[in-house]
Order: C-alpha cells, then structure tokens, then sequence
C-alpha cells in the first residue's frame, strides 16, 4: 500500500504501526520519527517564518477570516505518488490543509485514493484512532498491540496516582496550560484530561473543548501553582526562550513553577506520543512518584534570569 500522510499525528502514528515503508509523502511539518523527514513533502505553509507571536496570531485570523488555507498542497506531488490511502483531518484549519480541498484533489487523482480523517478531541478518542488507521492499512494486529502497548502505561500512571486527592495522598496540583502566550490561549481538547490523569486540575480548559482565547487577567485570577508552556508548533528551546520574552506576564501570575516542553512532540499532536506528554506531567507535577524524564523534555524556567 502507498500512504500519503497530511498529518503530522498521522505520520507518527504510521510509523509506530510499523508502516514506514509504506508512507510515500508526507508534510513539511512531519519531523518525527527522523525516517520522515527525507520523505517527499507536500505542503507548505503560506505564514512567513520568523514572525513574533502576535504577527502569527494575526496572520493566522487573517487568512482564515477570508477563508484561505493556511497551507498548500502539492497536486502534482500528490498525482506522481499515486497513493492508496491518505490520512487527513478537519479537526483544526490552523493545524493542516483543509480536508475539503483534499477531498476535491483527491476525487481527480488516478489512483482514486481510500481518504480517511483523524478528528480526535479526547485521549480516548486518540486511542481509537490506532484502530481507524490500523484497519485502513490493513495492520488491525499491529493496531491492537500499540493500542494495549500505550493503554498499558496509561494506567500505570493512573496507579501510580491512586493516592492523589486522598486524605492519606498528596493534594491535586493547579495546572494553567498555555498554547500561545500573545494573546494567551488555553489548552483544549485532550490536554485538560491529560492533565486530570497526570493528578492536576486544569483551571483554565474543559476536556473535549477547542482551545480558546484568553487574557492575562483570566490566567491570573485561576490561581495556578504551575503554568506549563505548549506554545503550539514549538520546540523545549523556544518555548522557554518566548516564556523570558513574556516574564512580566507570567510572573504576575504567581505560579510557584512555569514549565516549557516540546509542544509539538507531547501535547499538540494527537499521536502515539501524548502519552509520553502524560508521563512528562506526571513526574512534573508528582515527582516523588516517578522517575526522571529524559533530559530536554521538559524543563523550568526561571523568568528571573
């Protein structure tokens, strides 16, 4: 089977499956696993790189206030690939190409291509994506193995964590989670239950429920105790570098830890890897209750530096 994937999520997940051989093109975000990157490409973003948070938030509400995609898509690429299956979604016009329009490229190629849509907005919902994929790729064995595999671990935190909010326990932590700090946006979707799982209580974001615009005020009256950076489309390094830009902000907060990661790895992507995601706030907000993280993951940041 040729695969063509439109998602950054998709691509990861195809590989997990152990499908890589199969995976003819991808986006020019797929960056994980490494093997992707040497794949043909066939998007690109109309954003120019390089522009401060607030010039993207304002690119962004632009081009999709007229509705224009914020990516292109290569046709031509796409026809000479002659794919069987292509995996897409319509869950978030910010994160790939529209699925309508690739439906409608999709309906002209030659090889008359199997589309599928990944649209999760829960961690269950993830879960059963393993099985969507799987049976599309003709892979339902390897599907259930990743699906026990990552459930598996899932609850060994929940175990972990069976004390949590008990007299005889520790307390549940206040957790702020930020996608984008110029305006603030609030993680959605399966962040705030994977914050619940990891024993926190997000004070900002419902589960299910898109991400939303915030203010400064709203994150500070919450009260967090810790504030953990995801600025979507950011690596570790960036995202604690934009938190120095935005000290004042987060300071006044008076969150007694700010903690940035790799929000593309851990938490944006609804892939196989948001339960290394769960792990990483785990230890962050438990940490006598498990193990260091791989070092660069996940670190503090000191906004008095």
């Amino acid at each position: 089977m040729r695969i063509a994937s439109l998602v950054p999520s998709a691509t990861e997940l195809l590989f997990a499956l152990g499908l890589g051989d199969e995976v003819v093109a991808v986006t020019h975000e797929c960056d994980f696993p490494p093997e992707a990157i040497d794949l043909p490409q066939l998007t690109a973003s109309v954003i120019p790189a390089g522009l401060a948070p607030a010039e993207i938030d304002q690119r962004v509400r632009a081009q999709t206030t007229e509705g224009l995609s914020l990516y292109t898509l290569d046709e031509e690429l796409l026809a000479e690939e002659e794919p069987d299956l292509i995996v897409a979604q319509q869950l978030c016009d910010v994160c790939a190409v529209s699925f309508d329009d690739v439906r409608k490229i999709a309906d002209r190629l030659p090889s008359k291509p199997n589309v599928i849509s990944l649209d999760p907005t829960t961690l269950g919902e993830v879960l059963g994506d393993i099985r969507t994929v799987s049976t599309a790729a003709d892979r339902k064995d390897a599907g259930v193995d990743l699906l026990e595999s990552l459930a598996d671990r899932i609850d060994d935190v929940r175990i972990s964590l069976r004390t949590v909010g008990r007299e005889d326990g520790p307390e549940r932590v206040n957790v702020a989670a930020l996608e984008w700090l110029d305006p603030p946006f609030v993680g959605g979707h399966w962040v705030p239950q994977m914050i619940e799982t990891a024993g926190g209580l997000d004070m900002l974001g419902m589960p299910g429920e898109r991400s939303r615009e915030a203010t400064w005020d709203e994150v500070r009256a919450a009260e967090p105790e810790v504030i953990v950076l995801m600025q979507c489309g950011y690596d570790t390094a960036r995202a604690a570098e934009e938190a120095l830009e935005y000290a004042d902000q987060l300071r006044e907060i008076g969150a007694r830890r700010v903690l940035a990661c790799d929000a593309s790895a851990y938490f944006s992507r609804p892939g196989p890897r948001l339960v290394d995601g769960l792990e990483l706030l785990a230890h962050a907000l438990h940490p006598a209750l498990f193990p260091e993280p791989t070092a660069g993951r996940m670190f503090e940041v000191d906004l008095n530096a």
